[in-house]
């Protein structure tokens, strides 16, 4: 053999050998999924849920998968897509969340659950809004979201969350708002400030924003010299806003002109709405609904071995029966799904 078909055959070998390497590394990274192997409903979904107290999220979820799978005609099947949208959730994987709160809606829309399915839906959403730096299609997503559940459920403790959860998504887009008017004023341009003030006090006036909005406006216009439209925002801002700070600035700026507005600042006085900040804490989202006085017994697990479900022992339900939860934990007392 010549020494350029040598050469050849080596490149080539050596070709072949990384992607061997290759194929093996991939192989290596993918997720170990559990082996087909039949087990009754009250075992895979009480594995599920010891999962989900060990905080262990894609194990809870395999372990639903295969309720669903091994099970599907099962009301226990249907009790697992919420607990999967549940445990995507706790893992931050907000897509799979809401794809499975969605396929919940869809197939069960006047189960006893499916309010709960709309409150994960929304709080997914919620949970993914920015800082008013960046874009905000996740806060416009989560305010529909929210103002959805409190809609089609005004009397639940869903519609009380999400009502306080509405408030700060408006804040939020506020804040947007009053981000570009500052930039907009800062950079030479008060017409397209004013817009963005305005839209503030006309379609957020709820918000902690407002004040500075109108203060913002008072500033604006005297600096165009639309004077009377200065003395009417500073007139707004001082009848509702008497002892804010924001008032006292724009009192200060208006006498500076020789404009004294009629209201004196009044340091005891009603000051803006307050509206707490973000702070994506899960432990303030309501968990899945349960039913009280459930009775609960002991249940065998199924342990995953190399990605193998092991064989379960001690299975005491058949497969249309309805399972016996794990006494404590996360199971307990969420039975009414």
């Amino acid at each position: 053999m010549s020494r350029q078909n040598l050469g050849r055959t080596a490149i080539l070998v050596a070709a072949a050998f990384a992607l061997a390497l290759g194929g093996c590394a991939n192989l290596k990274k993918k997720k170990p999924e559990l082996a087909y192997e039949e087990h009754p409903v009250d075992v895979l979904y009480n594995a599920g849920g010891d999962r989900l107290d060990r905080h262990q999220w894609s194990e809870a979820v395999d372990y639903f998968r295969e309720v669903e799978r091994q099970h599907p005609y099962s009301e226990w099947a249907r009790r697992s897509i919420l607990m999967t949208a549940y445990a995507h959730y706790m893992a931050n994987d907000y897509a799979d969340a809401i794809g499975d709160a969605e396929q919940f809606i869809s197939l069960y829309p006047g189960n006893a659950s499916a309010p709960y399915a709309y409150y994960l839906r929304s709080i997914c959403y919620f949970e993914q809004i920015v800082d008013v730096g960046r874009d905000q299609a996740s806060t416009s997503e989560a305010g529909e979201a929210l103002r959805e559940v409190a809609k089609r459920y005004p009397y639940s403790e869903y519609a009380v969350d999400a009502k306080l959860k509405i408030d700060m998504v408006q804040d939020q887009l506020a804040g947007k708002e009053m981000t570009i008017g500052r930039y907009y004023l800062r950079s030479g341009d008060p017409m397209g400030a004013i817009g963005r003030f305005r839209s503030v006090v006309d379609k957020y006036q709820t918000t902690s924003h407002t004040p500075e909005a109108l203060y913002r406006l008072v500033e604006t216009y005297l600096t165009v010299g639309l004077v009377d439209e200065a003395r009417r925002n500073a007139a707004v801002l001082g009848y509702n806003y008497p002892g804010d700070p924001w008032y006292a600035d724009a009192y200060a700026l208006m006498t500076s002109r020789g404009l004294r507005p009629d209201v004196t600042p009044n340091p005891n006085g009603r000051r803006g709405p307050h509206i707490p900040g973000f702070h994506h804490d899960k432990s303030s989202t309501l968990p899945p609904p349960g039913e009280g006085g459930a009775q609960v017994t002991e249940a065998a697990d199924v342990a995953p071995a190399q990605g193998a479900a092991a064989t379960a022992q001690g299975a005491t339900a058949a497969n249309d029966q309805a399972p016996a939860a794990k006494k404590g934990g996360f199971l307990h007392g969420f039975l009414g799904l």
